[in-house]
C-alpha cells in the first residue's frame, strides 16, 4: 500500500528563530525610536525657545506625511528587508554623528530640525517597510499572532523607551541618550541581515524577487508604481474597504486618545499622575489583546470580529469623558485598549494576507499613512472643539467616527466575511 505523507504542522510564530529574529530587531528599534524622541525633546528643550522647541519636535512628521506612499513604492521594488537594514544603518549613523556633535557644541534649534527633518524622511521608508516584512518571515497562518508579538514589543519597547531616554538624559545630557538611541537601531542590523526570506505566493509570481522584479519591469518609473499600488486597493474587493475602516477609526481614535485625554485629565483635576493611570490602562487593556492574538494565533471570521471589536470600542470612547473617578477612567481605557487592539491587530493580518505580494508594501503604506500623517491632523480640531464644547461631546463625536467605522465594515460583505488562513 503507497504511504501517504502527512505534513508536519507548522511551528508557531513565537517558537520560529526566524521570527524570533524579526521581533529581537523590531524591538530594538522600537526601543531606539523611543530614546531618540526623549532626547530630542530634552535637546529642543535646552535651546531655550518655546517656539523651537515646537518647530523641532513638529519637524519629522513633514517628511513623513509627504514621502510615506514614496516608501511604499521603494519596499516594493528593492524588497521590505533591504529597505529596513538600510533605514536603521541610516539612522544609527544620523543620531551617532548628532551625539558626537552635541559632546562638541550646544544643541541649536537649526540642528536640530535637520535631523528631525533627516529622521522623518527615513522613518518614512522604515514604516512601510517593516509593515511588509512578516508575510515575508513566516507562513500565512502565522500572520495573526506575529500581528501579536509585534504589538506587544511596540507596547514594552514604549514601556522601556521613554525611562531608558530619561536617564541617559539625566546621566550624560542629550548626548548619551542619542548615543544609545543609535547603538539601539545598529542592534537590530546583524538581526535583519541574517533573517531567512521565504517565497511569497501571488498571481504570476513564485517568490519575493519574483514579484520585486516584475513589479519593476512592468512599470516605467516610480510614480506608475505609486499609481498601480492604489488602483491595486482601489479595486481589491477587501482592501478598498479596509483602508477606509482604517482611516474613520483613526480619525476617531486618535484625537480623543492622545490630546483628549491630556484635555479631560485638567478638567476634572486629576493632573499628570491620573493620566499616567488612565494611559497605563489603556496600554494594558492593549498589551492583554496581543497577548491573546499572538499566543491563540488565529481568530475565527477575523472580518466579523474586527468590526464588532471596533463598534463596542466605541462605546468605551464614550464613556471615558463620563467617568467620574481615575480609577474608572483607567479601567475604561484598558477597555478602549483591549478592543481597540484586537481590532487594529486584525486589520494588520487582513491587510497582509489579502494584498498581492508585488503591492504589499505600498499597500501598508498606505494603512501607515492614516496612523502617521493624516490622522495627526485631527489634533488642532480636537483641542479647539474641547475649548468651544467641553470634553463630553468630544468624546461623543469621537466615538460616533470609530463606531461608523465598524458599522461600515459590518454592511460590506467582503469585509464582514473576510477570515484569515489557518
Amino acid at each position: 500500500m503507497p504511504v501517504t505523507a502527512v505534513e508536519a504542522p507548522e511551528r508557531p510564530a513565537h517558537r520560529d528563530p526566524n521570527v524570533l529574529r524579526w521581533l529581537g530587531a523590531y524591538t530594538a528599534s522600537m526601543i531606539g525610536d523611543s530614546v531618540y524622541f526623549m532626547a530630542l525633546a530634552w535637546a529642543a528643550a535646552r535651546t531655550g525657545s518655546a517656539s523651537g522647541t515646537g518647530l523641532v519636535l513638529a519637524a519629522g512628521s513633514i517628511p513623513r506625511a509627504l514621502l510615506m506612499l514614496g516608501g511604499g513604492v521603494l519596499a516594493d521594488r528593492l524588497g521590505p528587508r533591504r529597505v529596513v537594514i538600510g533605514s536603521d544603518a541610516a539612522r544609527a549613523v544620523l543620531v551617532l554623528s548628532l551625539a558626537a556633535i552635541l559632546v562638541l557644541t550646544a544643541p541649536t534649534v537649526g540642528v536640530l530640525v535637520v535631523v528631525a527633518l533627516l529622521f522623518g524622511a527615513v522613518d518614512a521608508l522604515f514604516l512601510p517597510a517593516v509593515g511588509a516584512l512578516p508575510p515575508r518571515i513566516s507562513t500565512p497562518g502565522q500572520l495573526a499572532r506575529i500581528q501579536g508579538l509585534r504589538a506587544l514589543a511596540a507596547r514594552g519597547s514604549s514601556i522601556i523607551g521613554a525611562p531608558m531616554g530619561g536617564v541617559a538624559v539625566a546621566t550624560g545630557g542629550p548626548s548619551l541618550a542619542f548615543a544609545a538611541a543609535g547603538v539601539l537601531f545598529a542592534l537590530s542590523l546583524p538581526l535583519l541581515l541574517s533573517l531567512r526570506i521565504t517565497p511569497l505566493p501571488g498571481p504570476g509570481t513564485s517568490g519575493e524577487a519574483e514579484a520585486e522584479a516584475g513589479a519593476a519591469e512592468s512599470t516605467p518609473n516610480a510614480w506608475h508604481d505609486l499609481v498601480g499600488g492604489l488602483r491595486h486597493i482601489r479595486r481589491h474587493p477587501l482592501l478598498g474597504p479596509l483602508m477606509l475602516v482604517i482611516a474613520l477609526s483613526e480619525l476617531g481614535f486618535v484625537g480623543p486618545l492622545n490630546l483628549g485625554l491630556i484635555l479631560l485629565s485638567e478638567q476634572r483635576g486629576w493632573g499628570a499622575a491620573g493620566m499616567g493611570w488612565i494611559v497605563a490602562g489603556f496600554a494594558g487593556g492593549a498589551a492583554g489583546s496581543a497577548l491573546l492574538l499572538a499566543v491563540r494565533g488565529r481568530v475565527p471570521r477575523a472580518g466579523l470580529v474586527m468590526c464588532l471589536t471596533a463598534l463596542v470600542g466605541a462605546i468605551g470612547i464614550a464613556a471615558l469623558a463620563q467617568v467620574p473617578t481615575v480609577a474608572l477612567a483607567a479601567a475604561v481605557a484598558a477597555f478602549v485598549g483591549l478592543t481597540a487592539g484586537l481590532a487594529g491587530a486584525l486589520c494588520g493580518a487582513l491587510v497582509q494576507t489579502a494584498a498581492d505580494p508585488a503591492y504589499l508594501g505600498r499597500v501598508t503604506s498606505v494603512a501607515t499613512l492614516f496612523t502617521y500623517a493624516i490622522a495627526p491632523l485631527s489634533y488642532p480640531v480636537t483641542g479647539a472643539a474641547v475649548a468651544l464644547w467641553g470634553t463630553g461631546p468630544v468624546f461623543a463625536v469621537s466615538a460616533a467616527v470609530c463606531a461608523s467605522a465598524g458599522v461600515l465594515g459590518l454592511t460590506l460583505t467582503a469585509l464582514r466575511r473576510a477570515h484569515l488562513p489557518r
